[in-house]
Formats: C-alpha cells, sequence, structure tokens
C-alpha cells in the first residue's frame, strides 16, 4: 500500500471543479521535492510539438488532460485496481522544451528522462507530439533495448521528412530502432491506417521484423485476439507502450494532429489497455491531444481515461 501522502484528493474533500490541477488530483513532487526518490510512477507532461509537420497544438495537450484528468477516480471499474494504493504516483510537473529548436529539446528531455531512470520512477507521460517519445525510450534502453506495443494509425517509422529532417513526429521510432531502443522483433503496431506517401515505412518495419496490424486486421479478428498475440511478441522481458490518440476515430477523438477516419470507437480505445495486464512495463506515453481542436474537450477526457488505463496496467 502506497503512502497516504501519494493518494489523489478525493472529489468528497474538494469539489473537482475546484484547485490547482495536477493529473488526476495527485500530489505535485517536481524534481527538487524532498518526497520524490519516493515515486514509483510519475505522471509527466511534455508540452511540445516543433515535430509536427501539418497541424500544431498538441503542445497544449499536458495542461487540457490535466484538466479533464480532475474526473477520474480511485478505482478501475472492471479490473477493481486502485492504482494509487497499489504504487506511489505523483504528478512530477512538465519537462521542459526549447521551442525555438527541436535538437536543444531533445537533450533537455534525454537529460530529464534519465534523471527518472536513474531514481528508479517509472514514467507515464503525456505529449505533445509523438517526437516526445523518443527522449523516454532512450533512458528506459539504458540497460537494454525494450519491447513496444504501439498503438497509432501511423507507424512513425520514416526514415525522413522534407529532404533529410530526421527528427519528426513521424521518425521517432525509426530513430529508436536505429539506436538499438527497441528490439524490432518484439515491438507491435497496432490500428494503421489512413492514405500513404509510399510503402517506405512499411517496407521498413518488415525488413527489421516489426508487426504490424492494420485497422481491417484488428476489426476483422477483434481486440482480444490481436492482444493476445501482442502479449506473446512482447513476452515477458521489459517493454514500453505508446498510444497516439488518433488510434482512436475522430467521431469519438477529434482534437488530434492528424486525424484518420476508420478507427475504434471510445470503449475500444480503452478495451486495448485493459490487455496490458501483467505485463513488465517500464514506461508509457499518451500523446498527439491537441486542444485546439478538441471543441468541448471529449479528446482530452478520453485521453486521461486512457492515461488511467495504462497507469492501472503498470500499478497492478
Amino acid at each position: 500500500m502506497s503512502d497516504p501522502f501519494f493518494r489523489p484528493v478525493s472529489g468528497f474533500d474538494l469539489p473537482r471543479f475546484a484547485g490547482v490541477p495536477t493529473f488526476m488530483r495527485l500530489p505535485y513532487v517536481p524534481p527538487g521535492h524532498p518526497r520524490f526518490g519516493e515515486v514509483q510512477i510519475g505522471l509527466v507532461g511534455a508540452p511540445w510539438d516543433s515535430g509536427t509537420t501539418n497541424r500544431p497544438g498538441a503542445r497544449h495537450g499536458p495542461r487540457q488532460l490535466r484538466d479533464a484528468s480532475t474526473m477520474i477516480r480511485a478505482e478501475h471499474p472492471v479490473s477493481r485496481i486502485r492504482p494509487f494504493e497499489a504504487a506511489s504516483c505523483a504528478d512530477l510537473g512538465d519537462v521542459g522544451p526549447n521551442p525555438a529548436s527541436i535538437p536543444d529539446t531533445l537533450e533537455r528531455f534525454d537529460a530529464y528522462f534519465a534523471r527518472l531512470q536513474e531514481t528508479g520512477i517509472r514514467p507515464l507521460m503525456a505529449g505533445g507530439d509523438h517526437l516526445c517519445s523518443l527522449p523516454v525510450l532512450r533512458s528506459l534502453a539504458a540497460p537494454g533495448p525494450l519491447g513496444m506495443i504501439h498503438f497509432d494509425s501511423h507507424t512513425d517509422l520514416f526514415h525522413s521528412y522534407f529532404g533529410g529532417e530526421m527528427f519528426t513526429h513521424g521518425t521517432p521510432f525509426r530513430r529508436a530502432v536505429e539506436e538499438s531502443l527497441l528490439d524490432p522483433r518484439r515491438v507491435i503496431q497496432i490500428g494503421l491506417r489512413g492514405t500513404m506517401y509510399d510503402h517506405e515505412d512499411m517496407d521498413f518495419a518488415k525488413s527489421v521484423g516489426i508487426r504490424t496490424v492494420r485497422i481491417e486486421e484488428l476489426f476483422a479478428r477483434g481486440i482480444e485476439d490481436v492482444m493476445a498475440e501482442a502479449r506473446e511478441i512482447v513476452g515477458t522481458k521489459p517493454l514500453y507502450v505508446s498510444y497516439d490518440i488518433d488510434f482512436v476515430d475522430p467521431a469519438f477523438a477529434p482534437g488530434t494532429g492528424t486525424p484518420e477516419v476508420g478507427g475504434p470507437d471510445s470503449f475500444q480505445a480503452l478495451e486495448v489497455c485493459r490487455h496490458l495486464a501483467g505485463l513488465d512495463i517500464r514506461g508509457a506515453d499518451l500523446v498527439e491531444v491537441s486542444p485546439p481542436f478538441d471543441q468541448g474537450g471529449a479528446t482530452a477526457f478520453l485521453g486521461a481515461s486512457i492515461m488511467f488505463e495504462l497507469l492501472c496496467a503498470m500499478a497492478g
């Protein structure tokens, strides 16, 4: 059982619309806080979207996700997991970017997440665009390459954009394979769809052994069957879970930079996470929530709910 200090503020003690919002109403424990070293799972904002190539706005995602997450309560309705009692969780604040420089921001993020790794804190990161995942993987893979379960409409395995730009939200996992952060034979990408520039990313996936599951296969086989295969692929070794909100159909999650029609609904978005229980998850993320495209906040609330599902899988 975790220390009561690391429990969220209850809606019975303070209304959910009151107080300073933190992720899931957890205590704010930034680096340097006297209890920072006691945190087991740290919820971290990565407010940065300079890797975006079309519709920006995900830099504002962490702030809106925090606000939406005040609706999260203490217990999972199906598994009955109470993650805030199973692990010491806290909001670590935001890792500060340099909005004028991709290289400098990556260095800042590398240093920040390396500190979490050294402290033994498992990160649950809220983006930001998908390039934010790369420095998290760099820290977590220090002991050795990770497996990954990746929910997304896109592979994010492209070599480069615009004649040689190597660091965009469409390239992080290509870099992760090249840097030996991921074991491609233990990586599965689920939900892929949408029109394409070409097959360069898919050809790369096939060449290194990454398993790709298009949305047609997911719907034909069903979530339970595909997730059983995912569990076999990653096995019992350490893995990372990366969840792009554009995995979900834009009818349910319109607030994102690169939406693709024909995806899962909001229940299916939660259901895939419920098959992660018992895996050795060393870190996870929920990225690409873009408030400027999220009228009414439905995408942010779904994103916060997905973060709770991921937290339960990490803490359970």
